[in-house]
């Protein structure tokens, strides 16, 4: 980089570092693990019966690290380095939509405390009965859209309902979108007159202020007809600036679907939440498994899935995609 003129663009100077510093990182995660692997090497000659269930924890530890840096490596395009901005709406279905919905949220909000991701609610509509209308998550940590990009989909649960007198099967959608978050070194030229701006007052938690002035902000891009909003600061001005990082996030995801020639594949997706266009399935009921229809991952333990612990089949897509940009 010294020997370049990478840092008269300054954007293009603080992506290289960027890149260096991920890559540096991953050098001396394998150092590490070298000099692990070789010290056990060392004690293999003498180690006692006491000592071979420390040295399995090791292995196993090892095994987990090269695990992660191979998923590190497989997500080498720019769109992975980024942030993201979840969303999750119901499918058709009403109540049993809303509540599957829910669930999801809470799946994926322990996934994210398990692994202490910095995140926080853009916007959250609770549903009239149960669970959720609509919910979206800024979710600010270098490699998040890497690591959630195929989450991004239709979600189909089937389970004996809770909310049917006679227990009877039922069948429900939800859809999840993942968006790139973007950060300031990706220019989204956004026209104020492409804007429509209208304020309203929040219909979720928040306090008496939230609730008596009209602090929430919903933009519509008159262009792309993209329709986003915000309600859960106290304030317009921060509601406004949620809800241009949303806006920002799906306009640069609608550049990246016309570069990869799949215009506009993201948003017809969107209006059929039901059969045949499902990436995953979750199974209650009359058996438990959940099952990722494009990598075949499956466990028959959904309640683990459910409670946020969705590591393996993000690995499974992650290595099934081969790192090519999504």
């Amino acid at each position: 980089m010294s020997k370049s003129n990478a840092w008269d663009d300054p954007k293009k100077a603080a992506q290289l570092t960027q890149e260096l510093s991920d890559q540096e990182k991953i050098l001396k995660q394998w150092d590490s693990i070298s000099s692990s692997v070789q010290a056990m090497s060392e004690l293999t000659s003498t180690i006692t019966e006491e000592e071979i269930g420390v040295i399995s924890d090791d292995l196993e530890e090892i095994d987990r690290q090269i695990e992660k840096i191979e998923l590190e490596i497989a997500l080498n395009s720019e769109q992975d380095q980024l942030g993201v901005i979840l969303t999750i709406h119901p499918g058709a279905g009403g109540t049993e939509s809303c509540d599957w919905a829910g669930i999801l949220y809470r799946m994926y909000s322990r996934w994210l405390e398990k692994n202490q991701w910095n995140h926080k609610i853009i916007d959250y509509q609770p549903g009239d009965e149960a669970g959720i209308k609509d919910v979206t998550i800024e979710v600010d940590h270098h490699m998040a859209y890497g690591y959630l990009k195929g989450e991004s989909g239709v979600h189909r649960l089937v389970r004996i309902s809770p909310f049917d007198a006679n227990h009877r099967r039922h069948t429900s959608f939800a859809s999840v979108f993942i968006y790139p978050l973007v950060d300031d070194q990706i220019d989204i030229e956004i026209q104020e007159k492409d804007l429509k701006i209208d304020f309203y007052r929040s219909s979720g938690p928040g306090g008496q202020n939230v609730n008596k002035v009209s602090t929430a902000v919903r933009i519509t891009h008159l262009p792309s007809k993209i329709v986003v909003q915000s309600q859960s600061e106290r304030s317009q001005v921060q509601n406004r600036n949620n809800a241009m990082k949303v806006l920002k996030a799906r306009l640069y995801q609608k550049r990246l679907d016309e570069e990869a020639t799949k215009k506009d594949a993201l948003e017809k997706s969107k209006t059929e939440i039901a059969w045949g266009h499902q990436i995953r399935s979750y199974v209650f009921a009359p058996y438990t498994q959940v099952k990722d229809h494009r990598t075949g991952m499956e466990t028959g333990n959904v309640s683990k899935i459910i409670d946020g612990d969705i590591d393996e089949f993000i690995r499974a897509y992650i290595l099934w995609s081969g790192g090519k940009k999504q």
